[in-house]
């Protein structure tokens, strides 16, 4: 019996060998799939055409054909068009109606993100508007601060005048 000398590789997960060792998984959406592709097969002008030629050609053949060849005949009524058309029906309305909830449930999340993303949207306006506000104030106390060079002239001969007023000191007495 031979050992298995492979050593497990630490650069993939666990239990994954690849693609053929792999179990396929169903969609559990598959059928939520197929009732909006039924439901949007069945919306167009091209299947209400075919329809309409499939009944056309049932009729006609049931009508105009040899007794002996008419799987359907006028004379019971087109018993199995009927049944086939009911059938159909019964089938299609829920079908409908599932692909219509679903559809619904869309909406739903897309309304609920929409309404978030406005929320946000709102709020990064708001505090945006907050620093607009917050920038024009800084600014206008900046321009009431501002020095002119005929401020800044004055105060530098004030400083000037009042160094030259002051009482000299020697140099002896300093050390």
């Amino acid at each position: 019996m031979a050992r298995n000398t492979r050593r497990p590789s630490l650069d993939a997960p666990r239990g994954r060998g690849g693609m053929l060792q792999r179990t396929p998984q169903q969609s559990s959406d598959r059928f939520g799939r197929f009732s909006e592709a039924f439901a949007r097969a069945m919306g167009t002008s091209g299947f209400l055409i075919g329809m309409t030629i499939f009944v056309a050609v049932w009729l006609c053949w049931n009508i105009f054909m040899p007794p002996q060849l008419q799987f359907d005949p006028a004379a019971t009524n087109f018993t199995l068009l009927t049944l086939i058309l009911s059938l159909q029906a019964s089938y299609a309305a829920p079908l409908i109606l599932l692909a219509q909830n679903r559809q619904d449930d869309r909406d739903r999340v897309q309304i609920e993100q929409d309404r978030q993303r406005a929320e946000r949207n709102l709020a990064d306006t708001e505090y945006l508007a907050r620093e607009v506000v917050a920038l024009r104030m800084a600014v206008n106390d900046f321009a009431d601060q501002v020095l002119t060079r005929d401020t800044l002239r004055t105060e530098l001969r004030a400083l000037l005048d009042k160094l030259e007023s002051a009482p000299e000191v020697e140099d002896g007495a300093a050390r």
